[in-house]
Formats: structure tokens, C-alpha cells, sequence
């Protein structure tokens, strides 16, 4: 989402010249990116005038730009009080809120920004991107082609319309859109990235050539040279050159470790402490029946989890709710207000603790079973969290998706994840944490037999049928062939990725490594050394 620029000329006519200076100078320093500085000054602005409301507005753009999404809030709740018809404001405090997972409250702010000002490309643009990350696919839809249609060259709104598209299953509408992009922009790096990501596009070798004059240029910022750098892989691929485009993953790869913390001893902790907690039972649950809507899957990226969800939500008893955030949030809510570290307070908590945090999430999800009786929770964090699940909700299901760790590892190390996914930049790095993924998800399996499901992506490859009718019965669910014929269920698919492909039957060899060779090796030691891999 991107946030308005802030207005010109909306200060207090009362402003005093020091504090009209000080308010001008933060708008150049802003200009120029230079936030610290803008901060200053705006807080040199507040010191004599506290309620400015243009300094104030500023200073919660500040904030929003620095990941501060609770300071954000504040400010824009402060200023709406003075200004409750500013259509830029109500957007701002829409992205501040969806950031927090406020989303009901995030897009109703949206839907009024458009109500004030229906001519406003970002008030349309920043409701139809939200809608999206929200599996509102149809209606994202609307909402961005009313931006396009008041701005046709607006890019970003392109780029979500798009992706919408692509996860609907509109894939030829998709890639008409993406081609449009770096038609109008050449070396527009998500327009490229855009249409690698769909993995149904076959790169020609003059694409490849245009990428590769498009990475000879100094002036690209390096998230683009990174999503550049994948595409030019995926088109190297397409040629058969594997050496070269290992290479080009390589470099990519190796500018994205550079820029995303990722704290791999940290994470190796946190996983040891996540075991130890586990050791200790929760308390006899208050309702042995409460979750028994929720069918919890996860995995490593790329195992075959969207896959799964396809087959599950094929079923009419289930919807599918996508990569959702509520289940981390309830357990991060409550690590806030114990003022203590999860998993360590885990163990203080009561059979009434773990009952009020499965209501809560329960009444989180409940859009999700407006229509149909289950739901599916796809995401990837969940495998932290199995255990707090199956305390706050017994009577929930767990699917454990794993695939060949070589492939599982080649496949993240091939995607540019967002910075949010720090450990898929580098093997050594992927080894360590698929190997961390089987040993914490292999307790939850012994812990939690009848709870907790073990599908293997191959397996499932190997034998649709077989797998499907024991994945239904383990949720208590009827066979429904319309779970093996998955590619025919429109529905949203937001998992970019996999969104073509659950479009199409069951891929019997989705095999990859072998045309790697020894590239591969390194990977392969790291994961015999962790016990992961068989000698």
C-alpha cells in the first residue's frame, strides 16, 4: 500500500513564523526521504504549537513509514478529529490499521476515503490492494479497475489488478496485464516478477536479453534488482542453461540476505525453547469440542500446502481462507499483555486462558464460515504454533505438509519471498531451518496422533485418491470427488506461486534438483550433517 503525500498549505493560520519555517522544512526533508530529520523537525513544530494538526499528520506519516503502525494511529486518530472529512487521512489510517490487524475497521476508513473524494486514485488504490491481501478478490477487483479508470497509467493498481486476476485463475487475463506494465514501463521489476511468479510463462531468449541489459543499469534500487535478478533466472531456466541461472539466483539471493535480518541462531532457539514448553501438558480444555471448525494446515513455502487447501477447500463443507494472520496475532495479543515471552508463559496459562483465546479466535474467523461450516488457516507460521492451537481449540485439526528437503529448499532459495522471509536466502540457512521445521512438527505428530495429520507432498502425487479419501477422513469429512477434480474450484488463491498451478490435474513429477547437479551438493551435506537427509 502506499500512503498520499502530505498536503501543502494546511497549517493553522495562527502557525507563528519559527513554527511555519520549522512545518516547511520538514515537508523538504520528507521530500528527500530524510525521515529522522523530519521527525525533528516536526517535533520542533509541536513544541509550539502541540496541536498543529499538519505537524501532527506529518509526524504519523513518519511513523508509518518506520513500521510504527500503533504511533501512526494515534497521530491520524488525532488530526481525524480536527479534519473528519479529509479523504487522505482516513486512507492513512486505513493502511495504519490493516497493518495492526484492524482489518474491519481498516476498510471501512477506505471505503469513506473513496465516499469524500471518489476522484481519488489512492483512496481507490489502497482499498482495492487491501481487499486483495483479504481474499476479496471480486470485489478488489471493482475497486481497482475504478482506479485504473480514473488514472489508466497508475502502474501499482495495474500490478494488484493483476494479481487479483492470476488469483482467481484468469491467468491469460493476468499475463495480458503484467505484458501491459513493462510495456508501458520496460524494466519494471514486479511486471517481470509479476509474470515469472505465475511459473506459467515460458520466457523467450530475447526476454532473457532484455533482462539482462535491464540489470547492466546502475540506478536500480535493490529490491528491483533482486526481483529482476529471479526473473532472469526463471527466463535462463526456460533456455536450459540450469548453470547460468543457479547463478543469477545466487547473486539475487545473496542481495537479499544482505538487506533482511535473519537471526538463524535465534530462530534455532526459539524452535529448542518451543520443545521444551511442549514437554509440559496444557490443562483439561473447559469444551473438548470448541475448533472444531478449524482445519489448520502448514508447511515450509513451496511443500504443497496451497495444493492442499485447494483439495480441502474443493470440498463443500470447507472454505478456504488462505495465508490469514489471526491465529499469530491472538497469541502475540497475549504475549503483550502477560508482558512475558511466548512460549514461556505458556505454561502458566489456565484451561479458562486457552478457552478465551480460542473464542477469540474463533470470533476472528468467523467471515470465514458465513458460507460453509469449516475453514481452512494456511499460514506458514502456524507450525510455531501447533501446540497453543490445539490447547486454545482441541477439537481442531492439524495438517503437517512436508516435501523432499532438497527440493523444499531449492524451491524457497528459487522464490524472492518478502522480507518477512529471511531465511530463504541462503542454503545453508534453508538446510537449518527445514531441519528445525521436521524436528518441531515430528513432536507435534508424536504428541498429538489423532490431532495432528503427517502428508508427504510426493505421496500425494503418487496416489490423489488414496491420500485425499485419508486427508478427509482425518478431518472428519465426507469423500467428495470434487476434492480430486481441486483445479476445477474457483475460488481465490493468494499464494502467488501455486496460483496457476492448482488451476491445473495433479502434477505427477514436480522434481527439480536433479537439473541442478552438483550445484546442489553443499545443500545436500548441510542436510545429511542436520539428520534430515539420508546418507
Amino acid at each position: 500500500m502506499t500512503e498520499p503525500r502530505p498536503l501543502q498549505g494546511t497549517s493553522q493560520p495562527s502557525l507563528s513564523p519559527a513554527a511555519e519555517r520549522m512545518l516547511a522544512k520538514a515537508r523538504e526533508e520528507w521530500s528527500r526521504h530524510a525521515f529522522d530529520a523530519a521527525e525533528r523537525s516536526l517535533i520542533g513544530v509541536l513544541a509550539l504549537a502541540p496541536n498543529e494538526p499538519a505537524a501532527i499528520r506529518m509526524l504519523g506519516m513518519v511513523a508509518q513509514r518506520r513500521g510504527d503502525a500503533v504511533r501512526a494511529i494515534e497521530c491520524f486518530r488525532r488530526v481525524l478529529s480536527i479534519w473528519p472529512d479529509d479523504s487522505d487521512l482516513h486512507v492513512c489510517l486505513g493502511i495504519a490499521l490493516f497493518e495492526r490487524g484492524a482489518v474491519d475497521e481498516a476498510l471501512a476508513h477506505m471505503r469513506h476515503a473513496c465516499e469524500l473524494q471518489p476522484q481519488s486514485v489512492p483512496a481507490w488504490y489502497n482499498l482495492g490492494e487491501a481487499l486483495v491481501r483479504e481474499a476479496r478478490t471480486d470485489e478488489a477487483i471493482n475497486v481497482l479497475r475504478r482506479a485504473l479508470e480514473l488514472e489508466p497509467a497508475h502502474l501499482s493498481a495495474r500490478l494488484s489488478l493483476s494479481k487479483a486476476q492470476a488469483s482467481l485463475g484468469e491467468i491469460e487475463t493476468a499475463i495480458a496485464g503484467f505484458r501491459e506494465v513493462v510495456r508501458q514501463d520496460p524494466i519494471n521489476a514486479e511486471g517481470w516478477f509479476g509474470l515469472a511468479n505465475l511459473n506459467t510463462v515460458r520466457f523467450d531468449a530475447r526476454d532473457a536479453a532484455h533482462l539482462q541489459r535491464a540489470l547492466t543499469r546502475n540506478d536500480l534500487p535493490p529490491r528491483h534488482r533482486e526481483l529482476l535478478g529471479f526473473t532472469l533466472a526463471k527466463a535462463l531456466e526456460d533456455q536450459g542453461d540450469y548453470a547460468k541461472a543457479f547463478d543469477a539466483f545466487r547473486m539475487a539471493n545473496t542481495s537479499r540476505r544482505r538487506r533482511t535480518p535473519w537471526d538463524a541462531a535465534g530462530e534455532h532457539k526459539r524452535v529448542d525453547d518451543i520443545l521444551a514448553a511442549a514437554g509440559t501438558d496444557a490443562p483439561p480444555p473447559l469444551d473438548d469440542q470448541l475448533g472444531r471448525e478449524v482445519i489448520l494446515i502448514t508447511s515450509i513455502p513451496r511443500s504443497g500446502s496451497t495444493l492442499v487447501e485447494q483439495i480441502l477447500a474443493s470440498h463443500p463443507q470447507v472454505a478456504g481462507a488462505n495465508e490469514i494472520s489471526d491465529l499469530s496475532q491472538v497469541i502475540d495479543a497475549e504475549t503483550r499483555r502477560r508482558g512475558s515471552s511466548f512460549p514461556r508463559w505458556t505454561a502458566d496459562a489456565t484451561a479458562e486462558d486457552w478457552h478465551r483465546l480460542g473464542k477469540e479466535y474463533l470470533a476472528r474467523t468467523a467471515r470465514w464460515r458465513e458460507a460453509k461450516p469449516r475453514f481452512t488457516d494456511k499460514n506458514l507460521l502456524n507450525w510455531y504454533l501447533v501446540g497453543s492451537t490445539l490447547a486454545m481449540l482441541p477439537a481442531a485439526r492439524v495438517v503437517v505438509v512436508r516435501r523432499d528437503p532438497v527440493e523444499t529448499c531449492l524451491a524457497c532459495y528459487r522464490q524472492c519471498f518478502s522480507e518477512k522471509n529471511g531465511f530463504g536466502s541462503d542454503l545453508d540457512e534453508l538446510a537449518d531451518y527445514c531441519a528445525d521445521f521436521l524436528r518441531l512438527t515430528r513432536r507435534w505428530l508424536d504428541k498429538y496422533p489423532t490431532r495432528v495429520f503427517d502428508l508427504q507432498y510426493e505421496a500425494l502425487q503418487a496416489d490423489p485418491e488414496g491420500v485425499t479419501r485419508r486427508l478427509l477422513d482425518f478431518c472428519d469429512l465426507p469423500f467428495d470427488a470434487a476434492c480430486l477434480d481441486f483445479h476445477k474450484t474457483s475460488r481465490a488463491v493468494l499464494s502467488a506461486p501455486s496460483a496457476a498451478q492448482v488451476r491445473q490435474p495433479m502434477l505427477r513429477d514436480t522434481a527439480r534438483s536433479a537439473r541442478y547437479g552438483d550445484k546442489l551438493d553443499p545443500l545436500r551435506r548441510r542436510l545429511r550433517e542436520a539428520g534430515v537427509l539420508e546418507s
